[in-house]
């Protein structure tokens, strides 16, 4: 259990960062035309369809893995457990749509140039935002298998946090209890003595 305990920091912050890291990533453009076409055509097509080459599911899958963390950071029991694997599932997800993502983003920003009538073969590449998804990808999927995993043992927050509710009674045996067990009770409303 120790060791578990001691996961929680380097873990929540792996996912956090990597997490962040893919949003990011997601949001920007993977593909980029890299030559075949003549420098005019290239701004002439990027105005016609200027989210050629992005991959939208993938910022979207990143923005669930990183409300499953905030989420996990401030529940307890089975539930936390849950929603640690709804993020591993969401990981996962992101990283099949950014490794699928190599081909798609490039064949549309293929298909972009021949819809304006470009056409002709255009070379195209990765562009350094499709690198960056893959290692936030990579770090959500191993972030979340270990949090599935540890998160059991992890510091939970303290019940004071929780949302207010029926006052739990108190119940104080005045001849066992502590001068300062009758004062706490005494204080919460209870009565020590009943």
């Amino acid at each position: 259990m120790p060791e578990s305990r001691r996961t929680f920091a380097p873990v929540v912050l792996l996912g956090l960062a990597s997490g962040a890291l893919a949003a990011v990533a997601g949001t920007r453009q993977w593909a980029e035309v890299t030559g075949g076409a003549s420098d005019a055509a290239v701004p002439m097509a990027e105005a016609a369809y200027a989210d050629a080459g992005q991959m939208p599911l993938a910022g979207a899958l990143s923005l669930l893995v990183l409300a499953s963390w905030g989420v996990v950071l401030v529940t307890r029991g089975k539930v936390r457990r849950a929603l640690a694997v709804v993020g591993a599932v969401a990981a996962v997800g992101l990283l099949v749509t950014t490794v699928l993502g190599w081909w798609s983003t490039q064949d549309d920003m293929r298909e972009t140039f021949r819809s304006v009538g470009l056409a002709g073969d255009v070379e195209t590449g990765m562009t350094g935002w499709w690198w960056a998804a893959l290692v936030g990808a990579v770090g959500s999927v191993a972030a979340t298998l270990l949090a599935v995993r540890h998160v059991a043992a992890w510091p939970a927050m303290g019940s004071r946090y929780d949302a207010p509710g029926a006052p739990k009674e108190r119940v104080v045996d005045p001849d066992d209890a502590a001068d300062g067990e009758l004062w706490r009770a005494i204080d919460e409303g209870h009565d020590p003595t009943a």
